[in-house]
């Protein structure tokens, strides 16, 4: 089993023992190593060796590589590619858009990019439980980090660092770091889009995502919604600030609010749309849930 030695405020071992009996896995996550706990699809023949990784508390010490341990005095374990149930990835949308709902640029409690990232950790803690593999990218208008999928401890560690000096950056256009990831993942899994999807070019970014389809990944959409962006507030007047430099407006909600609503409903619904049409999972969590309801969405009673 994976441990957290760095201390993060997205981890909340507390709430997570909610969900300690379950594993994560989806109906869109159907086919080979990333169904579940299967340990192998091969019958008979040898694995091909994958990586070492680090020993972490609870690892099978079979698989300890004795030969390290004897020159080095370091333990790791081998790992091979019938061994690995699961390669997940996740990007984290970072763009300014995501910073709604918070008090200001420095304080982001009760924002959009606060609330994902808990669900990113939690679901990073949950995969890496399992001994699979967890990865992490951060993302706006490019790739702004790369974690590669890893296993162990010291991954979850990494994943919290990265978490936690996210930085949002002013623009959304997620088809070019989604074309640089695709790139860069060698081997087939899962990838977990964590975003509001405020993207000018959205057949853009489901033209990356088709990329990521054609190779059998399986690919599920967390849409994080601020319960403010649903329909705009009572009032005689009002100045709209454009998050991702846009401008400002200075406006009654009264005059615009219904056209508002009907575009917003539009939006969801053509973007509920395009992720059936790519066989996408798409999951719409409020920030006004709490993340461990919308968590167990994603997850599955644990076998075993």
């Amino acid at each position: 089993m994976a441990t957290e030695k760095a201390a993060s405020r997205f981890l909340e071992m507390g709430v997570l023992s909610q969900v300690s009996h379950m594993r994560f896995g989806t109906s869109e996550i159907v086919e080979g190593t990333y169904s579940g706990r299967h340990r192998s699809r091969h019958k008979g023949g040898s694995s091909e060796f994958l990586e070492h990784r680090q020993y972490s508390p609870g690892d099978d010490i079979r698989r300890l590589d004795w030969k390290v341990l004897a020159r080095t005095g370091r333990s790791y374990v081998n790992i091979y590619q019938d061994e690995t149930n699961l390669v997940a990835t996740l990007m984290l949308d970072v763009s300014r858009s995501m910073l709604f709902g918070a008090p200001s640029q420095r304080d982001t409690a009760g924002s959009k990019l606060d609330y994902a990232r808990y669900i990113s950790a939690a679901l990073g803690h949950v995969i890496l439980r399992e001994q699979d593999r967890f990865g992490l990218a951060l993302a706006s208008a490019q790739m702004d980090e790369f974690l590669p999928p890893r296993a162990g401890g010291q991954q979850m560690e990494a994943a919290l660092s990265l978490l936690d000096g996210a930085f949002p950056v002013p623009d959304t256009h997620l088809a070019a770091p989604l074309r640089d990831l695709f790139s860069r993942l060698k081997q087939r899994g899962v990838l977990i889009i964590v975003s509001d999807f405020l993207d000018e070019d959205i057949d853009g970014l489901f033209s990356a995502i088709k990329l990521f389809r054609h190779r059998h990944f399986g690919v599920l959409l967390l849409h994080v919604l601020h319960p403010q962006e649903e329909r705009l507030p009572s009032g005689p007047a009002y100045r709209f600030e454009g998050l991702e430099g846009e401008g400002h407006r200075i406006c009654s909600p009264q005059q615009i609010a219904d056209l508002y609503e009907r575009r917003f409903r539009k939006f969801l619904v053509g973007l509920r749309t395009l992720a059936a049409a790519a066989g996408c999972g798409y999951y719409l969590f409020s920030t006004a849930v709490p993340y461990i309801h919308n968590l167990k969405a994603l997850l599955v009673e644990r076998h075993g």
